[in-house]
């Protein structure tokens, strides 16, 4: 038997309701398909965080799969604000999706069809405290999902196989190795993060591509290297490079920014600080507790 569902207010097709009574149909193309985007917004305080960034990607998505977006940026965030309001936690996680809607099943995008549009809100729950100061630890594994991992789709199941084999393995996260191109393999992303390694104090990540998701953090730590006077570069690391790293580092919108202090059961780093987080760390952590502070609205 399921355990049962929380009563938390969702947003289902504009209409206010308890997440256990929130209901779409079998039709529901997103459902049977697969066939939509969404989004992860993160809410500190019941204030909005980055929130603009989110809608910009959301815009892009919905336009690469031709879904007609059913809302402007003003219309999403009073959506967005209602079901904050409505909620009784401060620090919130929405998460935002959209489909194509229902209709009989049929491979083509087809045309004319309503989009199923649902927010919830679910408590935004913090690192553990021994990730968060300690460090955590990853796992390896081949990148073997499809070659648009740009786009923010709901079909995840790639990535949900992918996260499993670090929660077989008792780690935080699986770090992906792209094969197929020379020189490789190629550093991607994690299963639910973007990736990061720090050579001679400078902040690394892989660059724009088909197979890496063009995360909201990726703006924001370039901005935080920036004040903090950090070197930020977006190159192809390739799995040599990301096990010789002083630093190791995940970002998404529940880890924030995260060290890497093992990797495949070895110390990542080196010296004094191998297995431990390191400094770029520390600066990048400080910086987007700054930021929260100073920028959710």
């Amino acid at each position: 038997m399921s355990a049962p569902l929380p009563d938390f207010v969702c947003d289902l097709n504009g209409e206010l309701l308890p997440l256990s009574q929130a209901r779409v149909s079998v039709l529901d193309r997103g459902f049977l398909l697969g066939d939509g985007v969404y989004e992860a917004l993160p809410v500190y305080g019941r204030r909005l965080f980055r929130f603009d960034d989110h809608m910009a990607r959301l815009s892009r998505n919905l336009d690469r799969l031709r879904i007609p977006a059913p809302h402007d940026v003003a219309g999403w965030e009073a959506r967005v604000r209602r079901l904050v309001a409505a909620q009784p936690f401060e620090d919130q996680l929405i998460y935002l999706q959209v489909t194509r809607g229902v209709a009989l099943r049929e491979h083509a995008m087809l045309p004319d069809l309503t989009p199923t549009v649902f927010l919830m809100s679910t408590p935004l729950k913090p690192v553990p405290a021994e990730w968060r100061h300690h460090g955590a630890a990853c796992v390896t594994a081949p990148d073997l999902r499809w070659s648009h991992g740009d786009i923010k789709s709901i079909s995840l199941l790639g990535n949900v196989m992918a996260r499993q084999v670090s929660v077989d393995a008792g780690a935080a996260e699986t770090i992906l190795l792209r094969e197929g191109e020379p020189g490789g393999p190629w550093l991607t992303e994690g299963a639910s993060s973007n990736v990061w390694i720090v050579q001679e104090g400078a902040l690394l990540g892989p660059p724009p591509g088909p197979h890496v998701l063009p995360g909201i953090r990726v703006g924001l730590l370039r901005e935080l290297c920036e004040e903090a006077g950090i070197a930020f570069n977006l190159r192809p690391i390739c799995e040599a490079d990301l096990r010789a790293a002083d630093e190791v580092l995940l970002s998404s919108t529940g880890k924030e920014v995260l060290a890497v202090t093992r990797l495949d059961g070895e110390p990542v780093g080196h010296g004094a600080l191998r297995g431990k987080p390191g400094p770029v760390y520390g600066r990048l952590y400080e910086a987007y507790q700054r930021a929260k502070a100073e920028q959710a609205a």
